[in-house]
């Protein structure tokens, strides 16, 4: 589990990359909260082109990210997703609350 970040203007880039799971949850969790609390932008950009695997314990992790920007009114977007993390945002409806962008 690898998370990598950069700005550029008001916008938030995170990358994840490897497995969202049980095993990396609390690695996942600490550093992005990290991240989101760190600086000033108005939109976060998730990029998930390499995600390799995501259980219910990374989704709760997405979850619990969205519900702290959203108390900032900071939206979150998803972009690049992996085969298997299209397939999960689709079956749990996370698009809805993190749409998918190009």
């Amino acid at each position: 589990m690898q998370i990598n970040s950069h700005m550029f203007q008001d916008t938030l880039y995170l990358s994840i990359q490897g497995e969202l799971d049980e095993h990396s949850a609390s690695y996942a969790r600490e550093n992005m909260d990290r991240l989101l609390e760190e600086g000033f932008f108005k939109q976060v950009i998730i990029d998930l082109s390499e995600l390799e695997f995501m259980d219910s314990t990374g989704i709760g992790v997405m979850i619990g990210r969205y519900k702290k920007m959203k108390e900032k009114n900071i939206p979150i977007f998803i972009s690049n997703p992996s085969t298997h993390a299209d397939k999960i945002f689709k079956m749990t409806a996370m698009y809805q609350i993190m749409p998918k962008i190009n």
